[in-house]
């Protein structure tokens, strides 16, 4: 990890990632075919941090947004970006960490690493010792991170190569937009996420299998959070696990993310890799929880009758519940609508199932089929309610993250299990 300043002004940020072709999205990635071109991709991407390190990330491990025959070489270039960002100088650590807890480090940690154990869009993680003798993590903040993420959120052009990831572009109504925005700046805001970690932690209090470090509240702040240090596998790690620990990896998860978002009625919308560490008796330890979507009770109410058809393979009224999820309105968009859902619940319908890359890269390619009913402007298109957004982006990058486990699953029973019948 090297030391970059983040750069703030939105010309320069802008210039930049169109020095790349990254604004719009990822149609560098798709125009560009040398390994050198990556690369350079990854270290524009990880030195701007905010928004286009995100799009680094997706980039990195989301099967279906690049072509087959460029995918090794742009993966292996982008992959750092799960890991490692540029990080901020050790004096610009220190500095924020007095400021925002009001006491020299010192007197705040019994010891304190400077070196990064790992680096992120948004800030960095420190090992620590606090001063009864535990072991901790301190993600700090880069400096001036705040005005970056802001100089994205005001840029259209910016804004748009984040979104665009998430869904076509014509989906991106006013509302939608502003929903993307209040999340990440949400982002900035450790005391939000800290509470937010909390929560999470109580939805999942009864299952031995998901670990989520306690947050060390009198050691965090608006923008230091500090929790109990984990430790555990990476997911490239897990990979070589076994086959049946592979599927209690990947029951846990499932758990993870639908019980929070039937249950609970929130879903951590940032799913990268980096966010999970495997151990060797099945559980996982689940990381940051800064980019999280919460539902509306009718909202919530909604997507339960869509799982709860789904769980009991009832198809036609899958159908009914996912057009009053959408708020569709019948048509050629309706029909694409509901074959890319019934897609997406697959592994329910036809469970046991095996989530590979193939079925992912299939997901984003029927995305684009939605695009080509947008593009003809076929009046039976329906704007995307704004909460969905952040859906495929949990689409993807979960189901991306499941394939590499590469593992059969009964993910009917895994639901049913905390969810009960409908």
């Amino acid at each position: 990890m090297s030391e970059r300043e983040v750069p703030v002004s939105r010309l320069v940020r802008l210039v930049r990632m169109a020095g790349v072709g990254a604004r719009t999205g990822a149609s560098v990635l798709l125009s560009k075919r040398s390994a050198a071109t990556a690369e350079r991709a990854a270290e524009v991407l990880g030195t701007l941090r905010g928004l286009p390190a995100k799009v680094g990330q997706m980039l990195s491990y989301v099967d279906g947004f690049l072509p087959e025959s460029q995918r090794t070489a742009f993966e292996q270039a982008m992959q750092p970006l799960q890991r490692d960002a540029p990080t901020s100088s050790v004096d610009a650590v220190h500095a924020l960490i007095e400021q925002e807890l009001d006491a020299k480090l010192g007197d705040l940690f019994l010891e304190f690493r400077d070196e990064p154990i790992a680096s992120a869009s948004i800030g960095q993680v420190h090992w620590a010792r606090l001063l009864d003798g535990r072991e901790v993590a301190v993600k700090v903040q880069h400096a001036r991170i705040d005005e970056a993420i802001e100089s994205d959120l005001n840029n259209a052009g910016m804004l748009e190569s984040v979104v665009s990831l998430l869904g076509p572009k014509a989906m991106n109504a006013r509302a939608v937009l502003e929903v993307v925005r209040q999340r990440f700046r949400e982002e900035l805001d450790y005391t939000l996420e800290a509470e937010r970690q909390r929560y999470f932690a109580e939805v999942h209090a009864g299952d031995s299998a998901i670990k989520i470090p306690r947050v060390i509240a009198e050691r965090s702040s608006r923008r230091v959070l500090t929790t109990e240090l984990a430790r555990g596998a990476s997911l490239a790690q897990a990979q070589g696990a076994s086959v049946e620990l592979r599927r209690q990896y990947a029951e846990t998860l499932w758990r993870f993310v639908f019980k929070g978002y039937l249950v609970g009625g929130v879903f951590n919308a940032d799913p990268h890799p980096g966010n999970y560490l495997f151990h060797p008796d099945g559980t996982v330890t689940f990381l940051d929880f800064g980019c999280v979507q919460p539902l509306e009770d009718t909202q919530l109410a909604r997507a339960r009758r869509v799982h709860h058809a789904a769980l009991s393979g009832d198809a036609a009224g899958f159908e009914r519940r996912i057009v009053e999820l959408l708020e569709l309105r019948g048509g050629k968009y309706q029909d694409v609508a509901l074959d890319y859902t019934r897609q997406c619940f697959e592994p329910l319908f036809a469970s046991p199932f095996h989530i590979t890359r193939r079925y992912v890269a299939g997901l984003v390619q029927q995305i684009q089929e939605l695009k080509q009913v947008m593009l003809a402007r076929d009046k039976s298109f329906v704007p995307l309610p704004p909460h969905m957004v952040f859906m495929n982006r949990l689409q993807f990058g979960f189901y991306s993250v499941l394939a590499r486990l590469d593992v059969e699953v009964d993910y009917r029973a895994t639901e049913l299990a905390f969810l009960g019948p409908g």
